[in-house]
């Protein structure tokens, strides 16, 4: 994997449906290059893919002239009313106001620094557990092992979904996340459908259980969302539920390829790795550029409601806007020398959490998950190395890894 490496390609002709080879596996070269050639790029299906870091703010924070609601594209990729359709189309990342306003209300409300602040003494239990079970071992995966183990017990801890009932949310979250990538497989399609309903009939349940006994209404998003606290009215039965897979969704895959990206990035870049370890204090720092150099989400999306400029390309009313937020966070305009790794970088204005009214409503909590679970494994593996054979997670809009085997030293 290149990330920081000067490598030639041609971007003549690029689509993002149908990339080119290697991109998926290294788009680090090619994100260079449009920077540099071509930072707003037609593409074939009428679409723009925008680049630069002021245009991805630009956009991110006029929610007049791009909107977040997906209906329209959508509709021919999932098919009107199928179930990731009616889902896609339904949680907070992709609705407007004022279903944005109320969900983000609730959300935000649960999610407070005091609410978080009481989270951290179980974050910290549930990552020592896991660093206990991998203690004495020759290898492990620290993803499964470890990175993706971490959010699920978080969001399952939120939701207050029974420990036994968490072995598949996972599977779910990965089959309808996995939906989103720009060209799909009938295979893909199809387990996305499958995940989400098979998600709305186990919350249906949940809920109903929750309905006849409220949790704690400090710690239970659950119960928030249910009785609309924070918010002006409450949500209708399918908005409660895709936003309960919203949440799962948009707190795991991302939280997992941030641990597993950053542990990666550590071994990659030894020099880094060792000045962490003399200089622990740097962890907020160094999760920041981990967030920036590899971004846990490559791709955002938003729709223009008007005609609109981008960079100099007219874009006419409803265009489709792929916002390649891996390219934006290494334009050299915003970013000195973007393609080395320097945990002690500041400022460092990234935009893996997006901006504007949709930055990520959990960015905080993110933060704190990724930081102790480095630093924590850092702590008590300093001498950890990844091993041959990782596995790369091989989507466009989700980076990071399937399976990272690592002897912990």
């Amino acid at each position: 994997m290149s990330d920081g490496a000067h490598v030639a390609v041609n971007i003549e002709g690029f689509d993002l449906a149908n990339p080119p080879e290697g991109f998926v596996e290294d788009p680090f070269p090619y994100y260079d290059a449009l920077l540099r050639e071509a930072p707003v790029l037609p593409q074939p299906d009428g679409s723009l893919l925008v680049c630069r870091h002021a245009d991805l703010d630009r956009i991110y924070r006029d929610t007049t002239l791009f909107s977040s609601d997906k209906k329209r594209a959508f509709a021919p990729k999932y098919g009107e009313g199928s179930p990731l359709f009616e889902h896609h189309t339904t949680s907070l990342v992709f609705s407007d106001p004022p279903l944005h306003t109320r969900v983000r209300k609730i959300m935000t409300s649960a999610l407070t620094p005091r609410a978080i602040a009481k989270m951290e003494p179980g974050l910290v239990e549930t990552v020592d557990c896991l660093l206990d079970a991998m203690t004495g071992r020759d290898n492990v995966d620290l993803i499964g092992d470890f990175a993706a183990s971490i959010p699920i017990q978080i969001i399952g801890n939120l939701l207050d979904v029974p420990m036994e009932e968490r072995a598949p949310l996972r599977d779910w979250s990965l089959a309808i996340l996995g939906a989103l990538e720009p060209a799909l497989s009938e295979a893909q399609l199809a387990a996305g459908h499958r995940a989400v309903e098979e998600f709305k009939a186990y919350l249906q349940d949940l809920i109903a259980r929750r309905r006849a006994k409220p949790g704690d209404i400090e710690t239970d998003v659950l119960t928030r969302l249910i009785r609309g606290e924070g918010a002006d009215g409450t949500l209708s039965e399918i908005e409660l539920i895709q936003n309960c897979i919203f949440i799962l969704n948009a707190g795991h895959e991302t939280t997992t390829n941030l641990i597993g990206n950053g542990l990666a990035l550590l071994d990659d870049y030894p020099d880094q790795k060792q000045k962490l370890r003399e200089e622990p204090e740097l962890i907020k720092p160094a999760v920041e550029e981990m967030l920036r150099f590899r971004s846990p989400n490559q791709l955002g999306n938003r729709e223009t409601t008007a005609e609109a400029e981008i960079g100099g390309i007219r874009a006419p009313a409803g265009t489709n806007l792929h916002l390649v937020i891996g390219a934006a966070n290494r334009d050299p305009d915003v970013f000195e020398n973007p393609g080395e790794f320097d945990i002690t970088r500041a400022p460092n204005r990234h935009l893996a959490f997006a901006g504007g009214p949709h930055v990520c409503v959990g960015l905080t909590l993110a933060r704190l998950e990724g930081k102790i679970a480095i630093e924590r494994l850092l702590c008590r593996f300093p001498d950890y190395r990844i091993l041959p054979g990782r596995v790369p997670g091989g989507r466009i809009r989700f980076r990071g890894y399937a399976a990272l085997p690592a002897e912990p030293g």
